[in-house]
This record gives C-alpha cells, structure tokens and sequence, in this order.
C-alpha cells in the first residue's frame, strides 16, 4: 500500500500550494492518438442530404433514426458543420428515440469537436447534456480532461471533472487521477469560490479521495468533507446534496476531522493536514506531509497514469470492435426494414391497381 499522509498546508487560506509550470499533457500520445478512430468503416455522407432527411421526418412526425443523427456526425468537417450538428443533437433528444443516441456517436461528437475547435461545443453539450444526451464513457472523458490540461484551461477542465462526479463516473482509475490533478491546479490558480463551486470542489475531491489510499486520497477527504461542511454551516444541508450524489445526513466538517482520526490510527507513515488539536498530535506522529498536494498529486499521476494508460487502451479497442459490430447489425436490419417497407408499398400500388 502507498503512502497514506495528510498534507501540510492544504487549506492554508482555502488555496493549494506548488503550481507546476509550463504546458503539459499527461496523457501519452498513443491514448489520445485518433488514427484508429478516424481509420474505423465509416459511411460516407452529404450532411446537407442528411438534414433534408432528419427535417423531412421530423416534419411528419416520425422519429430520425440513431443511425441517422451518427452519420451526420461522423462526416462533420468544419466548426460550421459543427455548429449544426448540435442543433439536430438537440431535436434527436427532445425526439421519441431520445433513449437511443448511440455511445460511439457521443465519442465522435467530443473528438469531432476537439478537432475541428469547437471544444466549447464540447464542454456547453456536456454540461446540458439533459437537453443533448452527452453522456460520455471514462475514455471520452479522459481525452476533453487531457485536451484542456495541455490548454491549461483549468476552470473549463473542472467543469469536466464536475461533470463526471455529477454522473457519478470516477470509476477508471485513470479518470480518478486526471480528475485531482484538475483540481488541484484549478486550486492553484483560484482562491475564491462560490459556494456552488465549493460544493462541487468537495464532492469531487470526497468522491475521488475514497477511492484512494494514497496521500493524496486521505488528504482529499480532508479537503473535500472541509468544503462541504463550509456549505453545510453557511447554506444548510440541503444545498450540500440536493441534486448531488453526496449523504443527506449532517456532519460534514466532523467527518473532515473522522479523516485525520482515521489517519492518525493506522500503521506505518499514514499522514494528514493540520487541525488544532488533532494536527499536533498527527505531528508529533509524523503523519504530516510537508509536500502540496498538487506536488503529490502530480507525482502520482506520472507514477500511476502509464500503467492504466495500457488497461483504458485495450478496453477502448474492444469497445470499438463491439461498437463496429452493434453499428453492422443496425445498418444490416435498417436495410431489412426498407426492402420490407418498399416490398408492402409495391404491393399496396399493385392492389390498387389490379382495384
């Protein structure tokens, strides 16, 4: 087991300490390589045939096919093209086959644009993905994680990272690490939040933290349950789970000080921050991290990251050999519902006629 420490300083003044400079992506190359995506059977379509369709059938009040609203989006080629695929994004959501926006579609979406620069398309589908039916998989979230780290772009990165607490997605360990390396720069680089952007600092950090039995995760247990509590006593319970997948029991900022408890009973160089009391006994333990979390934290993202990079990879190459396979058996029956329904039409004129 690693290292379980509380760090020093982590809520010196609600700020973490030690930003890393310069451009970064911690993602490899091969992860966020799209050639095998790009390289994949596609059919190739005119966008303008396809929204003469989807408007035509949405005219007569039937439902587009997923397949439909797929293509459309596997054969976007310019920011404009970008621009309206999200509109007939939008009315396939709010359509009778709402339920049926197919997983590799969402993929294509974020990569489509992530290359074409509409990464704010992105991010705004995703954080109304009620109204668009964005849900991504860990992979897809991995890659607009790793799009905005090498950007620096922090704040649009912890919108991703609220995103995925709020779908409840930390289950790849790789997304865990990506997620408190985001937020660990984000608190780097702003002191002052909301209470709503608290909120979702604490639940994110809580979420990942007990995921963890690292420094890193203990301490952002601590730093998380601080957050919560902090909303808990300023707004009341309620605004702390309301619409969050947190406990509606109170306590917060207790379970804070159940962490450093905790730490402070296990074995070995289990550490923790400072609390008064308790941190001078954690001290006097040794259980006191003198490193920043986002020091740590970065750390264990290049200690950690190869290692899954090599998991999330071979699992997203068999997600595409499914997706390929799912895709040829809906293409394959689509066929089969023309030929049928063009069969019934010739037979109906042919009644019609011989009437």
């Amino acid at each position: 087991m690693a290292a379980s420490v509380l760090v020093r300083g982590a809520l010196r003044g609600g700020k973490v300490v030690g930003a890393a400079a310069g451009r970064r992506s911690l993602l490899s190359a091969a992860y966020v390589d799209s050639s095998k995506w790009e390289s994949r059977q596609k059919e190739e379509h005119n966008l303008a045939d396809l929204a003469n369709l989807m408007d035509r059938t949405y005219e007569r009040k039937l439902p587009v096919s997923s397949l439909t609203i797929g293509r459309f989006v596997d054969n976007i080629s310019s920011r404009e093209e970008v621009d309206q695929a999200e509109y007939y994004l939008y009315k396939f959501r709010h359509s009778p086959n709402c339920w049926y926006l197919r997983d590799w579609t969402i993929h294509s979406w974020i990569r489509q644009c992530l290359k074409h620069g509409a990464q704010d398309k992105a991010l705004y589908t995703l954080k109304n993905k009620v109204q668009y039916g964005i849900f991504p998989d860990n992979f897809t979230f991995n890659i607009l994680l790793d799009y905005f780290i090498k950007q620096k772009k922090y704040e649009d990165a912890m919108s991703v990272v609220t995103e995925i607490m709020l779908q409840e997605s930390f289950d790849e360990f790789s997304t865990q690490l990506l997620s408190l390396y985001v937020v660990y720069q984000y608190l780097a680089t702003k002191s002052e939040h909301t209470w709503e952007e608290e909120r979702n600092l604490g639940a994110s950090l809580v979420l990942t933290g007990l995921k963890q039995t690292s420094t890193v995760g203990f301490s952002s247990q601590l730093y998380g349950y601080a957050f919560l509590g902090k909303v808990e006593l300023n707004k009341g319970l309620r605004a702390v789970y309301n619409l969050m997948p947190l406990m509606w029991t109170p306590g917060y900022l207790n379970r804070a000080l159940q962490v450093m408890e905790n730490v402070a009973s296990l074995p070995g160089d289990s550490k923790i921050c400072q609390e008064a009391e308790l941190y001078s006994k954690l001290h006097s333990l040794g259980k006191v991290e003198s490193e920043s979390l986002l020091t740590l934290t970065t750390q264990l993202v290049k200690e950690k990251l190869p290692a899954c990079e090599v998991e999330d990879i071979a699992k997203h190459e068999q997600k595409l050999k499914e997706w390929e396979q799912e895709q040829a058996f809906l293409i394959e029956r689509e066929r089969e519902l023309r030929e049928k329904a063009k069969q019934e039409l010739e037979a109906r004129k042919l009644a019609k006629a011989s009437a």
